[in-house]
């Protein structure tokens, strides 16, 4: 063999000798016979120390290769074991491969590239490996990507979340990073412990260099944040803060439909068919059933509503003003985040009373809530901070998770939700 140089650029190795090519007509595969350089021989696997010679171990393995055109490619090479003072007698270092891989780290990085950006079955199909295979592959090459590169470097403003990822009340805790805009830790989970995780491996140092969190109003969330970074400013999430006024709009439209629907019952009864011209009326009934339909007329913002859903607004303006009252609470309180930091503190402050003094159970009690979070409410405004980023995360890891499906570990999930969100992406071999 002549060029051994060729041969190196088409297989994607480095310090490595090239010994022999030979086509396996049986296996329909091209096989190359390799070893270390001098310089990269006599390393234990698992370090990259330099260690004295153990023995030649269980012989040759073999290395999975990128295909060449049609055809497989597989590095053969003996696989003999150094002893190292911190891992003990393991398998030595070679230079074409991650340790204790079967695939070459050209392979390791083309599937994990693709696991990134194309669906399950082309990243099979395409590569001819499992889909299982695919998440031990990812879990290497992030496992790389997080030793070379400091994810937490410049972290100053963060938000947190948890999202449901398997059936079975399995969550992940999820931080997101607002001015890189990309994930930076997840881990299984949803309670303190899990948190203090993420904070534990910040460090106490640069836990006082955070200087924002935003969360949603979940109480762990807070407590864990205050203990570990008192100094950060806490920010809610005005999705979740107008998303408790319309859930308790929601109640407030039940409450009346049921009452309507007990009413109705008193109503007479009527045959099946059309009813006759003379029929009296049943008002409770007709009621309920406009009540029932107009729940997107009420959680609707108003610049979006339909013809249909407007009219829908303005019956209830008349034929239930509890109901009416509780909607222009939800739209005063949505309509403060859109509000200057001064006139907001002043708006604010109105609402909570105007909570207070309406007699609508739902809100008396959010406006408890609101008081509590108000600082936090505030500080949203002031620094135009939200959680929509982390929404938009957890969106895409839902789908990372469908796609993810038959990974055998979290771990895999999460190393390919790192690779496809996170700060350092994976990139196509000799690109």
């Amino acid at each position: 063999m002549r060029n051994v140089s060729l041969w190196s650029a088409l297989l994607g190795v480095e310090k490595t000798v090239i010994e022999d090519v030979e086509f396996d007509e049986d296996e329909q595969a091209l096989i190359v016979r390799v070893r270390p350089r001098k310089s990269a021989r006599g390393r234990c696997g698992a370090c990259g120390r330099r260690c004295p010679a153990y023995d030649r171990g269980e012989g040759q393995r073999r290395w999975r290769g990128l295909d060449l055109g049609t055809i497989r490619v597989y590095l053969v090479a003996d696989a003999s074991r150094v002893s190292c003072a911190v891992h003990g007698v393991t398998v030595q270092q070679v230079p074409w491969a991650r340790h204790g891989a079967g695939h070459t780290y050209a392979f390791d990085d083309q599937v994990a590239w693709l696991a990134t950006r194309s669906s399950k079955s082309t990243v099979t199909q395409l590569m001819r490996i499992a889909w299982r295979t695919v998440g031990a592959v990812i879990a290497r090459v992030w496992a790389d990507a997080e030793a070379l590169h400091d994810r937490f470097d410049g972290l100053r403003r963060i938000g947190i979340d948890e999202i449901s990822y398997k059936r079975g009340h399995k969550y992940l805790m999820v931080v997101v990073d607002h001015d890189t805009k990309t994930l930076v830790w997840a881990a299984p989970g949803r309670s303190k412990d899990t948190l203090r995780e993420f904070f534990d491996l910040l460090g106490a140092e640069r836990c006082t260099l955070i200087t924002h969190v935003s969360a949603d109003g979940a109480d762990f969330i807070g407590s864990v944040v205050a203990e570990k970074c008192p100094n950060a400013v806490r920010v809610a999430d005005p999705f979740h803060i107008v998303m408790w006024a319309t859930e308790a709009l929601n109640e407030v439209r039940r409450e009346s439909w049921n009452e309507a629907r007990k009413l109705a019952r008193a109503e007479p009864s009527r045959p099946r068919g059309r009813p006759p011209a003379d029929a009296p009326g049943r008002p409770q009934s007709e009621r309920a059933t406009r009540l029932k339909g107009a729940r997107f007329a009420l959680l609707k913002n108003p610049d979006t509503l339909t013809e249909h859903q407007s009219e829908k607004l303005a019956w209830i303006v008349k034929a239930d003003p509890r109901l009416y009252r509780a909607y222009l609470l939800k739209e005063g309180l949505r309509a403060i985040f859109k509000m200057p930091l001064e006139a907001a503190r002043d708006a604010l402050d109105g609402w909570v009373s105007w909570a207070r003094r309406s007699r609508i159970p739902a809100f008396v009690k959010l406006q408890r809530s609101i008081v509590k979070h108000r600082d936090r409410i505030l500080a949203a405004i002031e620094h135009g901070l939200s959680n929509a980023l982390i929404e938009s995360t957890n969106t895409k890891i839902r789908l990372i998770t469908r796609i993810a499906f038959g990974f055998k570990s979290a771990d895999a999930l999460i190393a390919l939700a790192m690779l496809t969100l996170g700060p350092h992406r994976p990139a196509l071999p000799g690109r």
